[in-house]
């Protein structure tokens, strides 16, 4: 095999703001901030959402504002309507 054909893998720490946990593997991702964990160096990178807490995994129902929805369409109703 060629050395220089294949990226290099990185201990890496995804990191997820939301619940706080952290999740230790390789990836060939890297990233400025590094940080030791139980005496070894990981690249850390911060996620928003990962399976942890990302509402298909955790069957957590989130609510999501339709009101902005529901008024442009029945503005564009009622002005369909007035033509009519």
């Amino acid at each position: 095999m060629k050395a220089e054909g294949h990226p290099t893998l990185n201990n890496v720490c995804f990191h997820d703001i939301g619940t706080g946990k952290r999740f230790l593997t390789k990836s060939t991702m890297k990233s400025a901030r590094k940080e030791l964990v139980d005496g070894v160096e990981y690249f850390m990178v911060a996620r928003d959402v990962t399976m942890d807490s990302h509402p298909a995994y955790t069957g957590e129902k989130r609510l999501v504002d339709t009101a902005g929805r529901v008024e442009k369409f029945t503005t564009k109703f009622k002005r369909g309507a007035a033509k009519k």
